[in-house]
């Protein structure tokens, strides 16, 4: 299993309708894709960062983490939405030990 996450702030102001925008666009755009499993939206509440959000997905395996990274719906949210209106994040891919 892996599990892909991602932190992240956005351009826009918080509360805007260009942030609710995003992250509908997102759902829709990610969770579709073959291979997404448990995928999650996230406000980030910790005082020890100024990230805002983050995704949380499951695939079974390697492969269907390959699958989903070179999908078009992935392929094209990244260079329409993600690259454009995220201004800074981590990502994080983990297995279980």
């Amino acid at each position: 299993m892996i599990r892909h996450s991602v932190i992240f702030s956005l351009r826009h102001a918080a509360g805007s309708a260009e942030e609710t925008a995003f992250l509908r666009d997102a759902k829709a755009a990610l969770t579709p894709i073959p291979g997404v499993n448990k995928f999650e939206q996230l406000r980030q509440v910790s005082t020890k960062n100024d990230y805002a959000f983050g995704f949380s997905m499951e695939f079974a395996d390697r492969a269907a983490y390959a699958a989903y990274d070179a999908h078009p719906n992935h392929v094209a949210f990244v260079r329409d939405r993600w690259v454009p209106e995220v201004a800074k994040f981590l990502e994080i891919d983990y297995e279980p030990l």
